[in-house]
């Protein structure tokens, strides 16, 4: 008897704790409808967006905001590119209507020339957000081609006595304390990820090995002790020694640039996903938590840890010597949202999707996205591309709109609401 009732007793407990893990049925329907609204409006915005920039020309990829408010467009051979067609991709994903699929692949086969580029480091960004997206949703063996020559590429730009791949071509300090012809910067780890790719479908563990061994010297020599971030790291081009740390685009040298800080805690979760080694998914958690320790109640950075701060002194040069209101980066929070649901999937700490849902409806609030037909019809506004070069301040950014897009596309996919 004694045993019936254990057994009874038992089935009764694991019939509570299956109930209590399954979604609510009004959280269930919250999420559902939460993502139909934003679908709905971001598919709406950039059906404008097409119709204001026309046909890919090489020259009218979507990047900003005019202080008129008209839309800011770039060339192919600035870093951006690739975040276009990579949110077309996104609108497929999300509403698998050809239309978007259509509009995706013109604008992502107009970037084939780039796959031969090596100017500098961001072929990632320009070929792995545009082509491989594509390849992942609507493979076709060309883009796998192309992919492996953009790895290619990319990776002359490796250094065997550096270890790194060498970002911008020099860089001078806002003080003038130093000037380098070997820069990296911490965005620099995002475009490992196609390194990664080209390894694993090309089996040539060429590209594996480049990109593990800039990620192990950003690992060593961009994080401080507190797993805050440097900027930028100068190296020697001939003995490989680090020769300075300094700051582009945050408040100061020794301070904490917000979007510096997402492409830490982006690179080294996606890092770790395509190695599975510890030591990167303890760099990201712990850059995350250090991110997470002081946002403000909404949770979008100011667009500098430490703007204003004692002990923060930006460079004399740098426009933040003049600029002084605390702005807030929404391209920070966005790619930290989207961050923060593969973080929580590969940790398996579900406070870091609860964290990202909070972020990803505080970006789709009317304090971060945009009316629609307003903000140069991108979908994000208030984020800012570089205070101290005085450029895009308080403006919508591409890859804002990326990455929120992608946010978007995590939480449908994640089980952050169980």
């Amino acid at each position: 008897m004694k045993s019936a009732l254990k057994t009874f007793a038992c089935m009764l407990l694991m019939v509570s704790v299956i109930t209590s893990c399954k979604v609510s049925p009004d959280k269930a329907a919250e999420k559902e409808n939460f993502i139909k609204e934003n679908v709905s409006f971001a598919t709406a915005q950039t059906d404008l967006m097409l119709q204001a920039v026309g046909e890919p020309t090489g020259e009218n990829y979507p990047r900003t905001m005019k202080d008129d408010g008209s839309l800011a467009v770039t060339n192919m051979y600035d870093w951006t590119p690739g975040f276009f067609p990579g949110s077309l991709w996104y609108l497929y994903e999300l509403t698998g209507e050809s239309k978007w699929k259509e509009a995706a692949e013109k604008w992502t086969t107009s970037l084939e020339p780039l796959k031969t580029f090596t100017g500098h480091h961001d072929l990632g960004f320009m070929m792995y957000c545009s082509y491989g997206n594509a390849e992942r949703l609507a493979p076709k063996p060309e883009y796998k081609t192309i992919l492996e020559e953009s790895a290619g590429s990319l990776s002359t730009r490796f250094s065997d006595t550096t270890r790194v791949i060498k970002s911008w071509n020099r860089f001078k300090s806002w003080d003038d304390r130093v000037e380098s012809s070997y820069p990296v910067i911490i965005d620099n780890m995002m475009n490992l990820e196609m390194l990664f790719y080209a390894s694993r479908v090309t089996g040539n563990k060429k590209f594996y090995d480049i990109a593990v061994s800039h990620a192990d010297a950003t690992l060593k020599n961009q994080f401080r002790d507190d797993f805050s971030t440097y900027h930028v790291v100068a190296y020697d081009p001939i003995t490989g020694a680090v020769i300075d740390r300094a700051t582009a685009q945050g408040y100061s040298d020794n301070s904490t640039w917000s979007r510096g800080q997402a492409w830490a805690i982006y690179g080294f979760t996606m890092t770790y996903r395509e190695t599975k080694d510890k030591k990167y998914l303890e760099a990201a958690v712990k850059a995350t938590d250090l991110y997470l320790k002081d946002l403000p109640e909404d949770l979008i950075p100011l667009w500098d840890f430490n703007v204003g701060q004692d002990g923060y002194v930006p460079g004399n040069r740098s426009y933040a010597t003049e600029y002084k209101e605390p702005l807030r980066d929404a391209s920070a929070g966005a790619i930290v949202c989207s961050a923060l649901f593969e973080l929580a999937e590969l940790s398996g700490d579900k406070s870091y999707a609860d964290k990202a849902e909070k972020m990803l409806h505080s970006l789709a609030s009317p304090a971060y996205r945009a009316e629609l037909g307003t903000n140069a019809d991108f979908i994000i506004k208030h984020c800012v591309g570089s205070i101290p070069h005085k450029s895009e301040i308080d403006k919508p950014l591409v890859y804002a709109d990326y990455y929120f897009l992608e946010a978007l596309v995590r939480y449908k996919n994640s089980g952050s609401n169980k």
